[in-house]
């Protein structure tokens, strides 16, 4: 039953998280903590599919101010699939270099932010791009990826590097390289991915993380709360007071 083989390829994959990369999610995760503490970002990038990522960690119930999500519209919205903004034009631009600089221009940094970019394989332009311009500008680089089984793969950029050359804190999503994980008789392609399950599975180990350190250090955190819980009178003035302190920070980005 292709379900229950999908279904143990993912647990598996978190299982792989959990025995191999706890500490590189707590290195990542005090990075983190000691950029939010200072009242900085971590900024988030990716392309495709790896800006699920991104969207799921901010703005949302249980999330937290401190994350800064940039998202493309060009290089996340494809579902349209063909004709405006489709398919050919995504695998387009997520290859060409220089587009990944511009993207830069339109943020002011600090040394004391972190980047933190989510790719698959490594090896496409915008976010070596992303990923060279941010250690440019001193920030503390993080790549979540598919790095251990993309080793060998030759990347698309000038510079001879993948993102994961780049990073100074990898973690390895130990996702399969082709992503995608079940056989299906009689195709070549196999049907079910989990690059996603793992990106998500990765970020929240590392959020939570992150919130225990800062907790433990006795930094108030504006979390997004649920505000769909009867009988909770307060979560609209939480939500307002989060959004508050976003919105003073961001106001220099």
């Amino acid at each position: 039953m292709l379900a229950k083989q999908w279904l143990e390829n993912a647990r598996s994959v978190m299982d792989n998280i959990e025995n191999t990369q706890m500490d590189n999610i707590r290195k990542a995760a005090e990075a983190m903590a000691d950029t939010i503490e200072a009242g900085r970002w971590v900024h988030t990038f990716g392309c495709g599919h790896a800006t699920i990522p991104v969207e799921e960690m901010y703005p949302r119930i249980g999330g937290f101010v401190g994350f800064h999500p940039m998202v493309e519209l060009p290089l996340t919205f494809f579902t349209r699939i063909v004709g405006e903004m489709g398919v050919h034009q995504f695998v387009f631009l997520e290859r060409v270099e220089g587009y990944g600089v511009e993207i830069m221009k339109g943020y002011n940094f600090d040394p004391r932010d972190c980047m933190w970019i989510f790719s698959h394989t490594g090896i496409n332009n915008v976010n070596i791009d992303v990923a060279l311009e941010a250690k440019k500008r001193g920030m503390k680089l993080i790549v979540f990826g598919s790095a251990s089984n993309a080793k060998g793969k030759t990347t698309r950029h000038s510079s001879g590097k993948t993102i994961f050359d780049i990073a100074d804190i990898v973690v390895d999503s130990c996702a399969p390289i082709e992503d995608a994980s079940v056989p299906l008789k009689n195709h070549k392609d196999k049907v079910g991915p989990v690059s996603t399950l793992a990106f998500v599975t990765c970020v929240w180990m590392t959020i939570t993380t992150v919130a225990e350190i800062l907790a433990d250090r006795g930094v108030k955190l504006y979390i997004h709360p649920s505000h769909n819980v009867p009988g909770d009178t307060t979560a609209k003035e939480r939500l307002d007071e989060a959004l508050a302190e976003y919105k003073k920070r961001i106001a220099n980005v």
